[in-house]
């Protein structure tokens, strides 16, 4: 009877058993069935991104031949050119013709901003004349011009040629006591700290880039520190003023807007690569001017037309921008003139208050892209709601941008490339 009962017990206990691996097994099987379908979600919104859901979807380039498009040009004229800029040979107003003054225009409006800089650091002299720390200090505005094609970029990294770390390296002399104590405790170089409008990637050009630099010592004259970097790389970097302007000023948080400029050559460089078979091969600079036109006077998050941006910059007004002007247009290349060869190239001016990191190539490449196979005007537009920057088209090559300058008061169209 004891042993009945035994065996009735441990019965019982086999049943539990058995029912909680039957329920264990239907739940793992919901849990591996949810899993597949959630993963099943997962690669069907990672993908829907790249099914273009409008009439020329099947004309339009894929990343690759995007990709091959943009780098079959001859980009070498187009460096040369810029190099002629900035050794003074050429000019903008040889690009767009002799009736159109950007040169003067420019330059009255940097020498306004440099008054009224140097207005605001009398006023604020005269109310922190007891004042010490920071207030004591003299700080510099230095406009810059530099070949993108001779430079590894802006930003200082060890190993590589940078604007930065050759203008850091000529500041050196002129950093205080202080601070020349503390570098040599650290087994530091002596070089001052230049901060800058915007960071160029390697390749990209400017013509008045603007940096500044602040030190305590009251000898520094601006034509020394003119002196010091252009010695650093001849022919390659070069000052384009030097003034002492308000203690406040700061290049990169004190901007009102920057202007770049996009160079894009319309012949094909060589053998076309570029294998279109049903695709177009060509494109109307009409039709980019027609797409870019709708982004302008608009805050638009331009997080798919950017790359490389941290996690913390991927959403949100970090990613907003607001584009005053955006318009594109086609003329002949000066350098082909001299050369008795007609080369016809597209230009694109864009003017924003701020600019994420290689957002001014994606956003020419993919509006490229766009009217070569011929869709909606408000195409650019539309892509701003994508959740993956695949559905972009890749950075066209910066052998072709130019940052031409900076402004610090509120931007005028009088003063656009293109009207």
């Amino acid at each position: 009877m004891l042993r009945r009962r035994r065996r009735g017990i441990g019965g019982e206990k086999a049943l539990k058993f058995r029912a909680w691996i039957r329920s264990s097994s239907s739940n793992s099987n919901a849990m591996e069935n949810q899993t597949k379908n959630t993963t099943h979600d997962h690669e069907k919104a990672h993908y829907v991104h790249y099914n273009h859901n409008d009439s020329c979807k099947y004309s339009r380039w894929t990343t690759r031949e995007s990709y091959e498009f943009m780098y079959a040009r001859p980009w070498e004229q187009v460096s040369d050119f810029y190099s002629n800029l900035v050794h003074g040979r050429l000019s903008l107003n040889s690009l767009f013709g002799i009736e159109r003054h950007v040169s003067t225009e420019t330059s009255i409006q940097d020498s306004e901003d440099v008054l009224k800089a140097c207005a605001e650091m009398k006023s604020a002299n005269a109310l922190t004349v007891c004042k010490a720390g920071r207030w004591a200090r003299a700080t510099f505005k230095i406009v810059l011009s530099y070949h993108g094609g001779s430079f590894d970029g802006w930003q200082k990294q060890p190993g590589l040629n940078t604007v930065q770390g050759l203008v850091e390296k000529s500041l050196g002399r002129f950093v205080d006591e202080k601070k020349a104590h503390q570098l040599k405790e650290k087994s530091l170089p002596l070089e001052g700290h230049a901060f800058v409008a915007g960071r160029t990637d390697k390749g990209v050009t400017a013509l008045q880039q603007v940096c500044s630099f602040y030190t305590w010592r009251k000898d520094v004259k601006c034509s020394e520190i003119e002196d010091a970097i252009n010695n650093a790389a001849p022919e390659k970097l070069k000052v384009v003023s030097v003034s002492e302007v308000s203690r406040v000023f700061h290049p990169n948080f004190s901007a009102k807007w920057r202007r770049y400029l996009y160079i894009f050559p319309l012949k094909v460089d060589g053998n076309d690569e570029f294998d279109s078979r049903k695709k177009p091969s060509s494109f109307s600079v009409t039709k980019v001017n027609q797409l870019l036109q709708q982004l302008e006077g608009k805050s638009l998050s331009y997080k798919m037309f950017a790359r490389d941006t941290k996690a913390s910059r991927s959403s949100g007004p970090p990613t907003e921008c607001f584009l005053y002007h955006a318009r594109a247009a086609e003329t002949i290349f000066p350098c082909a003139v001299e050369a008795h060869t007609e080369l016809r190239v597209m230009f694109v001016e864009l003017v924003a208050n701020r600019f994420l990191r290689r957002m001014v190539r994606v956003l020419v490449a993919t509006a490229v892209r766009e009217a070569a196979a011929g869709a909606e005007s408000d195409a650019l537009l539309k892509l701003m709601d994508a959740t993956c920057r695949r559905a972009t088209a890749p950075p066209a090559p910066p052998d072709g941008l130019c940052l031409v300058d900076v402004g610090y008061q509120e931007f005028k169209h009088k003063n656009c490339l293109i009207p």
